[in-house]
């Protein structure tokens, strides 16, 4: 399927905006949500930005209306948009804990209950969350959002059953530690000590990411739903 619409959430910066470039290098119609004014790579590549906080279902409904008139109905969803809010378990309130599981978990679900509805009538779509290895292992000091990932799993496993006879396959894309603004923040010598946990002895990059959630949207991964595709240098291989 060519020129189709792709929304990508998230897609303003790092692993969000390298998945959205990629599918417009292919020549699809990506849109991308972000909250704050979009960056200059956003624009220079043709995207269309939409502004939209996922934890507002009234601006995730004002959101696919614009791409639905701009573009057309969604086709393809990247659900990657999330925030983190660090700290031990008994230091972290419980607003830094909901938040973090309103904006990941479920602000996922409510884009992708509103995506589906199109997917359905055309009974086509591929939906794709973008959950982490913290999902899988556990984080300390980030127990909000390695709890918000792995509910991804749950949640887009949910999405695969109720859909699959629909021809809508749901996927989810586990990152390992990934070189972007999150970890850049941390000190040369804590992204070394990452790099060297990983058995390929180094940080993924975002285009790494961005390539294993473009092969979930094609054609040739239609028999794959329910899947967990971790991307992350060998770190978990459970």
């Amino acid at each position: 399927m060519s020129q189709r619409t792709v929304l990508v959430t998230g897609g303003n910066r790092g692993i969000g905006l390298a998945c959205a470039l990629a599918f417009a290098e292919q020549g699809d119609r990506v849109a991308v949500t972000c909250r704050g004014e979009a960056p200059p790579e956003v624009i220079e590549a043709g995207l269309l930005p939409v502004a939209c906080d996922i934890t507002d279902a009234a601006q995730v409904d004002a959101a696919f209306a614009i791409i639905e008139a701009e573009l057309g109905p969604v086709q393809v969803l990247v659900s990657n948009a999330g925030i983190t809010r660090d700290g031990l378990i008994l230091r972290m309130s419980d607003d830094d804990f909901t938040d973090v599981l309103d904006a990941n978990l479920t602000g996922g679900f409510r884009v992708a209950r509103r995506a589906v509805k199109g997917m359905m009538r055309a009974r086509w779509g591929r939906i794709v969350f973008v959950s982490s290895i913290a999902g899988r292992i556990g984080q300390a000091g980030q127990a909000n959002y390695a709890a918000s990932k792995a509910g991804l799993v749950g949640l887009a496993r949910s999405f695969a059953k109720e859909f699959a006879s629909r021809g809508v396959t749901v996927n989810v894309v586990a990152p390992g530690p990934i070189a972007t603004d999150m970890l850049s923040a941390l000190s040369d010598e804590q992204q070394e000590a990452y790099a060297e946990a990983v058995p390929l002895g180094r940080l993924g990059r975002p285009e790494e990411i961005a390539a294993a959630v473009r092969f979930l949207a094609t054609e040739e991964a239609g028999y794959i739903t329910g899947a967990v595709l971790p991307v992350d240098g060998g770190l978990y291989m459970g």
